[in-house]
């Protein structure tokens, strides 16, 4: 079972391999840098090395680098589109100096340009870049609030066909739920999992964010819970962590860090859902 967490790369990228081992994790995600302000990675060689060899002695992976937050590959706007670029390039870059299998980004926001038109700047922008061999893009789905894009199935679907880019999928319990995918029962993983198989292909899914939900399906609102704890649950997230198509995607935690619990007592809560 690959499963891990989100952690810091304070005080170094290499840091990450023994903060991810603190909290039982064999597998993780980073970012490079805040992911709230316009900032190029900045990793030595020797962090890099480091990194690696941590990665390959100690852990099973894969890693993931969540892009900024401020990407927005929908917008019709040609500067903060072109400042997008630039972020992602920067970041396909650091992973493979990295050894880094994934970069995962969301699609944003179209802010009034539509669907259509924010899901074809989305496919045209990926194209711009130049992604090292090893080094894939994950388009994650999202919780679908405003003007963002992603929350639909259909919405990857549609950048993963139109982009010239070998890209694939990042799924998010918590954003499908948001999003409306009702993930609370066994009966509701298997209709969501199906309609995924039907509109995308789980052979494109290579990457699962494991999180609870503190607001109802089809609610649009993105806030974590932990694991068994939130509006999912635990059959939900029972019915998730042994789905067999879903047994050997990496799950990647992003839960809360709060009522004396952290990502080590959300890992350790997914190993006992998972039954052998």
């Amino acid at each position: 079972m690959r499963v891990g967490a989100h952690v810091s790369i304070a005080g170094g990228v290499d840091n990450a391999v023994e903060r991810q081992l603190d909290v039982g994790g064999n597998c993780g995600q980073i970012f490079t840098h805040s992911p709230q302000v316009w900032r190029d990675p900045d990793i030595d060689d020797g962090e890099a090395e480091r990194f690696r060899a941590g990665t390959r002695e100690r852990l099973d992976g894969p890693w993931v680098i969540h892009s900024s937050y401020l990407v927005n590959l929908c917008t019709p706007k040609d500067d903060l589109r072109a400042k997008s670029v630039d972020s992602m390039q920067k970041e396909v870059d650091a992973a493979a100096q990295l050894g880094v299998e994934y970069v995962n980004v969301h699609l944003g926001a179209h802010t009034g340009a539509g669907t259509e038109r924010g899901l074809a700047n989305a496919a045209s922008a990926l194209d711009e870049l130049d992604v090292p061999d090893g080094v894939t893009v994950l388009v994650e789905s999202d919780a679908g609030s405003g003007t963002k894009l992603g929350g639909d199935f259909e919405h990857l679907a549609t950048v993963l066909e139109a982009s010239d880019q070998d890209l694939d999928v990042c799924l998010d319990t918590a954003h499908a739920f948001a999003a409306g995918y009702d993930l609370s029962t066994a009966t509701g993983v298997e209709n969501a999992v199906r309609e995924f198989d039907d509109v995308i292909g789980l052979d494109r899914l290579k990457c699962v964010h494991l999180n609870d939900s503190k607001h109802a399906c089809g609610t649009n609102k993105d806030e974590h819970a932990h694991i068994g704890e939130g509006l999912i649950g635990e059959e939900g997230m029972r019915a998730i962590v042994n789905y067999p198509d879903l047994r050997d995607v990496p799950l990647v935690l992003e839960t809360p860090n709060e009522d004396g619990k952290g990502f080590a007592w959300n890992i350790e809560r997914v190993r006992e859902l998972r039954e052998n």
